[in-house]
This record gives structure tokens, sequence and C-alpha cells, in this order.
């Protein structure tokens, strides 16, 4: 079985680009005020969340196929806080109230801790997949790819595609990142320069082994977590896409 669920996925993408206002994906959001504002309204969520957990014996996600992606599965029923006045009104950056951000739970089962998923980046991976996908239906299975990054993963070839390079810009560093292709066809963003900032920055190369997925650093470092992605582990001294 695939790692990834393609087709899940892009319903997923789908279901939420549907929500969205166009007007709200700007690159403005990236601005310092806005991370704060980012941070003031997780802590926000947190509270919320912390207490419907308190009282109701469970937690305020939707719906998930346990085929979707870990980071992208435990999204916040925001409803069910305002509803049952956890909070008085949705935060503005939440894209039920017109912004461009996802609500979302990391580590459900232990310590719930929310964090956001950044629809500008989505989006534009959405756009990028089904590139792709048009691709691949037109040149008999082919797919675009470029130099080889890791086993099964490839960087994007946009000049098959008939268009110039495109980047994600990053959450966490404000940096540019690749967006890279797996065989099967999946398109992901390639968070290994982020991941390796981190990891140089904070001194962490002694202590990381080979099992741990390094995503966990990211999203323990900031308010969000990297979606349209796969796992990554530290190999001869750099991290290294992996398929799981």
């Amino acid at each position: 079985m695939k790692f990834r669920n393609s087709i899940i996925r892009m319903a997923v993408l789908l279901a939420l680009a549907a929500t969205l206002l166009t007007g709200c994906l700007y690159p403005d959001e990236m601005k310092g005020d806005n991370q704060a504002s980012a941070r003031e309204s997780i802590l926000l969520v947190q509270n919320a969340i912390d207490t419907y957990k308190q009282r109701t014996g469970v937690l305020p996600i939707k719906n998930f196929d346990h085929s979707i992606p870990i980071y992208e599965k435990y999204v916040l029923d925001m409803r069910k806080l305002v509803e049952g006045q956890y909070i008085s009104q949705l935060p503005g950056i939440a894209y039920e109230n017109g912004g461009s951000h996802i609500f979302v739970l990391i580590h459900p089962d232990e310590k719930p801790e929310v964090r956001l998923i950044d629809l500008l980046t989505y989006q534009q991976t959405g756009d990028i997949q089904k590139q792709v996908d048009d691709y691949k239906s037109s040149h008999q299975g082919q797919l675009p790819l470029g130099p080889v990054i890791s086993p099964h993963f490839y960087q994007l070839d946009f000049g098959k595609l008939g268009k110039k390079q495109e980047q994600a810009q990053s959450r966490y560093s404000r940096q540019y990142l690749s967006f890279a292709i797996h065989e099967s066809g999946e398109v992901l963003i390639d968070y290994a320069p982020d991941i390796m900032k981190f990891i140089t920055d904070k001194g962490l190369a002694a202590s990381l082994n080979d099992t741990t997925d390094l995503r966990t650093i990211l999203v323990k470092e900031a308010p969000y977590v990297p979606a349209k992605s796969y796992p990554y582990y530290w190999k001869n001294g750099q991290p290294l896409l992996s398929e799981q």
C-alpha cells in the first residue's frame, strides 16, 4: 500500500479550497505581525480545546480517513468551539472566518497541541499537483521527474510542465523551498533546508538518530505543521526524504 492516498488528499484539498475566499491568500501574511497573530490565535484555541476535552472527554476534531498524512489528519471543528461557547468568535486567521489557516492538532492521543496549516502553500502545492496529473495523463503515465533526491523521490522538473520553476515560501524560515515528487506522482514540498537550518542553529546534530522523523523539529519550533510532506531521517549528516 502506498504511503499516501493521493485521491483522498486531493479530495481534502478541494474541500478546503472551496471554503476559501480567494482574496485572503496574500504574501503579506508572512510578515512578523501576522506570525504574532498566529501564535496568539493558537493560545486562544489551545485553551478552548483543553477546556472542551476536560468537559466532554473527547476532542473537537472532524472525521478523518486513516490514510490522511499525520500532520493534516486532525483538523479542528471550530464550529463546535463557537457553538459551545468555548471561544466567543473565530480567530481572524481561521479559514472558516475568511482567513488562510486551518487549525489542527498534533499528537492528540498524548498531549494535544494546536498548530496551523498554511493554506497559501497548501493550495499552491495542490495546483501543481493538478498540472502533474494532467501531464501524466497526456504522456502515457510518465512523470515530470528531475534528478534523484533520495530513493523514490525526485526534483520536480517544471520545464517538462512547460513553465518556470516554482517555489514555496517557508513559514519556518522565510526562505524559498523547492517542490519534489514521489515516484507515485505525488507532489510535495522539500522541507530539508528548514530542517537543516534548525539542526545547525540549535546544535542538534550530535543528538540525532536515524529512527526519528525530523519533521518533529519543525512542529516543536514553530506554530505550523509541514503540510504536503513526507518523513525525513538523519542519514549521512543530512535530512533525507523517506517513504515511512
